[in-house]
């Protein structure tokens, strides 16, 4: 059974929040490890430019920190986006990292976008997976000696929910990898509720969507199904469709996080931050109210066993009244499946223990 740690949010002087984060990379020995001069990856999410709901970089300061102790030279880094956006090139990637406050002077350390300026850097990495024998992951992230996944817990459009699996499934791959993990996701027009804005069309990387009497469509030969439709909809009128396989865009992520972890066996550590739990990706370029009061932090040397406390903890938790959702959840309610009805999260958390990244169950240790 893995051991997940896990510190709630109460702080007193001589013991801060960040005082705690310290105190769960030690319970997982992150020092030992790591060796000197390693190039340890800091993989985060830096959060679309409008949204407020990505991680401090207080809180990764205190990450990078912590490895320059043990002598290593760590990096923040994330990948390119697949949607048109604030991050969809290096360039912009890292100018939107800075403006959300990741500059040098606060987390003390540079960034490097790991799939390079257009997101095409990357190797292919095999993989024993149900879909896939190979996949495309972004070369820094190979190259790196050391991983240390950081991760926002929340919502997903597509899988349910967004933590660790996600966070190297989704946020490690190069655009390539980006691409097959989504073409089974293909969105759907409601002709009822959309208003003819066109905002869509401005967003679509594919150029799959028209305007056809004032109503949008999307042609299916095009689309790649990125998502980003769905996001960017003022009027929630782009639904996601699942194709005859609705568990396989869950599988194929995984699989690229099997990718995004090989060769750095004894070497990861991820954590959860169950802060600000919005209904969405930060991707979105705004975030909506969160689902559950803030909760704590969780950290893991095991990927699936991090992300099954996580999202146990949020289902035992009573829902915030004023969300997305209509009504306010009770303690005990899946609360993503009550955002996103139509998706079962469990495929990703029991698809990556039956390819051996982690286990489901666990032992909760309060730090």
């Amino acid at each position: 059974m893995a051991t997940v740690y896990f510190t709630d949010l109460r702080a007193r002087p001589g013991r801060s929040l960040l005082d705690k984060i310290e105190g769960l990379l030690k319970r997982v020995k992150l020092g030992r490890k790591v060796k000197k001069n390693d190039l340890a990856a800091v993989k985060l999410h830096f959060g679309e430019r409008g949204n407020c709901a990505f991680l401090r970089p207080v809180y990764l300061r205190t990450v990078v920190d912590h490895l320059r102790q043990a002598g290593c030279r760590p990096f923040l880094t994330d990948t390119n986006t697949l949607y048109s956006g604030s991050r969809s090139d290096g360039v912009s990637h890292i100018g939107t990292a800075v403006l959300n406050g990741f500059d040098y002077s606060v987390v003390g350390c540079p960034i490097v976008i790991a799939d390079g300026v257009r997101g095409g850097n990357g190797v292919k990495v095999p993989v024993k997976g149900e879909v896939l024998s190979e996949v495309s992951i972004a070369r820094d992230i190979i190259d790196a000696d050391a991983l240390v996944v950081v991760t926002h817990f929340k919502g997903h459009e597509l899988c349910g929910f967004g933590g660790t699996l996600k966070n190297l499934g989704m946020g490690c791959a190069t655009r390539e990898g980006k691409l097959v993990q989504h073409s089974t996701v293909g969105p759907a027009i409601n002709v009822e509720r959309c208003k003819g804005c066109s905002l869509c069309l401005d967003y679509c990387p594919a150029n799959a969507i028209k305007l056809s009497n004032k109503k949008a469509t999307i042609e299916g030969h095009r689309c790649i199904g990125c998502g980003e439709c769905i996001l960017v909809c003022p009027q929630g009128a782009v639904e996601i469709q699942w194709n005859e396989d609705q568990d396989r865009f869950q599988k194929k992520m995984v699989e690229h996080a099997a990718g995004a972890l090989s060769g750095k066996e004894g070497r990861a550590v991820f954590l959860n931050f169950l802060m600000q739990i919005s209904p969405a990706c930060d991707c979105y370029p705004c975030n909506d109210a969160p689902l559950v009061r803030d909760l704590g932090i969780l950290a893991s040397a095991d990927p699936v066993a991090v992300d099954a406390a996580s999202v146990d903890l949020v289902t035992q938790t009573a829902g915030l009244p004023g969300s997305v959702v209509k009504r306010t959840l009770k303690a005990g309610e899946d609360k993503f499946r009550a955002v996103y009805p139509n998706i079962d999260w469990n495929i990703q958390l029991d698809h990556a223990a039956k390819l051996g990244l982690g286990e489901r169950s666990y032992h909760l240790v309060k730090v």
